[in-house]
């Protein structure tokens, strides 16, 4: 079996920000220009006490015009302030929404593109919780908490410098009695954020994966009785989360410790300001200034503790973003590591290329060499199977439950990739051919297809290209689906989805088989498409398939005789082997 790259479910959040840093590269100018404007908002908030310390003074001196000049200097700080701040937020939100946005698309691209292995081998809530909530919960982030983020980080800079230079004594009493305990309640949290915050996160992403297959399997649940023992597992997830969720509180009750660290530090201020004051050694208004900014620089501190939590909280999603998007990154294969694209003319008797640069004829021979595939280590599925279908060819697969017929299936279409052996189409190796082409050459009906909620015509336009309402119209009637379509109840605009409408199991299949016609592959392979459907409309079915175009090659992976029937050739499969090979007369 094939290594299969798998996600972390507590990635490391280890230089995290230099990671994203290159998803934010397109847009540095943009980020340095708004916190060049954070920085000096801050800066005229900084300036405030400063401004109020020297008027106290001027005040105790009698000097009027000093007092004035200081009103006036309020006035103009405050005005810059509310105008900087304001323009600071603006290109903030604008560039973190821009930034949050080329993660989102890249992430649903990437997850788009990832291998069908991949994507199997995770919870699919978990996915979904990546790729949604944990990117809704980095852009509220940006809109709301980011700028404050910025301004407080700024404001505790800026105020130290401030201080400095207004006393050292002071502003060594305040380093003394404040820094260490704060720097002792923060490691306390540093230390104990990380992990707590993961396994919450973690812990949620598994009770949405479980909600998720309840809700999917509701019916067979109800049906067999399975009710109870998915109950228990859901109340097992909720009571881990709920675990998790407390320890996170714990670990964010250490933070607030800082309140009583800032009550002790401002204490301590009071009776050595007083002090000096009352020696000479600092004026009046430099008690002010410390008052003041110490207050302020306390509140900044009391708001950075409340914003670390959700500091914390986006950067573990941040980083299980970034451990989605570096997992589902591909590298472009090495030269000589797959078969190239074929550049050599056709055989005599097939069509030309493409236009375009394809590098495969419209129809050509489909073929699995040796093919070997495992979905655990050590339990192969399929055992060297070897098979070759002709263009135009007309072929049933059939066989037991486990036989491998669905895994071979996936692998002719490249939706799975051989551990071993190759899978070609006109020659070319499926891996060596670009997405795009590879899925007009070759597609997969399969047993369940996937609805949106929209009308009948947005559901059946679901294929490359957008088709319109006159080609889709064309395509039933090639089928000889146009009736089937005129009897729902608003034709094509039969809204479906959200409850509106719904499609039985075979109608279904029908409207997978629509979307294959409408792209014209040169091979069109249908997993079980006629199981377990009513008969009239698995004769519907049959006899749409018999209208395709003859030299489209047909694989029906069939239970149903009628279906076996009307196919030239059928290969039964066993053991993940090829068993025996039937042909019609």
């Amino acid at each position: 079996m094939a290594e299969q790259k798998r996600l972390s479910a507590s990635p490391q959040q280890h230089r995290v920000l230099r990671r994203a840093w290159t998803h934010m590269r397109a847009d540095r100018r943009r980020i340095v220009l708004a916190l060049a404007l954070s920085a000096a908002a801050t800066l005229t908030t900084v300036a405030v006490p400063a401004v109020i310390g020297a008027g106290v003074d001027r005040i105790l001196q009698d000097d009027r015009s000093g007092l004035l000049t200081a009103a006036g200097l309020l006035l103009a700080l405050s005005v810059a302030r509310l105008i900087l701040f304001r323009q600071s937020e603006i290109r903030l939100t604008a560039v973190g929404e821009r930034v949050v946005r080329r993660l989102r698309e890249l992430a649903v691209q990437r997850l788009s593109r990832a291998p069908l292995r991949f994507v199997e081998a995770h919870p699919s809530g978990d996915l979904l919780r990546r790729t949604t909530t944990e990117i809704a919960d980095l852009a509220n982030f940006v809109r709301g908490q980011l700028p404050d983020v910025l301004n407080v980080s700024g404001y505790l800079l800026f105020t130290l410098v401030l201080l400095l230079t207004q006393s050292w004594l002071l502003t060594l009493a305040l380093l003394v009695v404040f820094v260490p305990a704060i720097v002792w309640v923060l490691r306390r949290f540093k230390k104990a954020a990380p992990p707590a915050f993961a396994a919450e996160a973690a812990a949620a992403g598994r009770m949405a994966s479980t909600y998720q297959e309840l809700v999917r399997a509701r019916e067979m649940l109800l049906t067999s009785g399975g009710t109870g023992y998915w109950r228990e597992r859901f109340d097992r997830d909720s009571e881990t989360r709920y675990r998790a969720a407390r320890r996170t509180q714990r670990t964010l009750f250490v933070i607030s410790c800082s309140r009583v660290v800032q009550g002790l530090t401002t204490a301590v201020l009071l009776g050595v300001g007083g002090w000096l004051a009352a020696e000479d050694r600092v004026s009046v208004g430099v008690v002010v200034v410390f008052v003041l900014a110490t207050r302020q620089l306390f509140d900044s501190a009391t708001q950075a503790s409340n914003l670390v939590g959700q500091v914390q909280q986006t950067l573990t999603g941040l980083a299980r973003l970034l451990d989605l998007l570096e997992t589902t990154r591909t590298d472009a294969p090495e030269p000589g590591a797959l078969p190239g694209p074929r550049t050599s003319a056709p055989a005599s008797g097939q069509e030309p290329l493409d236009e375009g640069g394809s590098s495969t004829a419209p129809r050509g021979v489909l073929e699995a060499d040796e093919v070997h595939y495992a979905y655990v280590d050590g339990v192969e599925v399929l055992h060297g199977l070897s098979l070759t279908v002709a263009a135009g060819e007309r072929l049933g697969l059939v066989g037991p439950t486990g036989a491998g017929k669905t895994t071979l299936a996936k692998l002719l279409t490249g939706l799975y990739t051989p551990d071993s052996g190759s899978v070609r189409y006109d020659g070319v190796d499926l891996r060596a051919l670009p997405p795009g082409e590879l899925r007009r050459r070759i597609v997969l009906v399969p047993q369940r297809v996937h609805m949106i909620a929209g009308s009948l015509l947005d559901n059946l336009a679901l294929v490359p290209g957008e088709p319109g309402e006159t080609a889709v119209r064309e395509a039933l009637d090639r089928l000889g689906l146009t009736d089937w379509a005129e009897r729902l109840p608003q034709g094509l605009h039969t809204p479906l989805g959200g409850g509106r409408g719904e499609l039985s199991a075979g109608e279904l299949q029908l409207v997978g088989l629509v979307r294959a016609a409408l792209l014209d592959p040169a091979v069109l392979v249908l997993d079980e498409a006629t199981a377990d459907i009513d008969p009239a409309t698995a004769r519907k079915l049959e006899t749409a398939l018999d209208t395709l175009r003859t030299d489209r090659t047909l694989l029906v992976i069939a239970h149903r005789q009628s279906t076996i029937d009307r196919l030239p050739r059928v290969v039964r499969l066993d053991g993940g082997a090829v068993d025996s090979v039937l042909t019609a007369g």
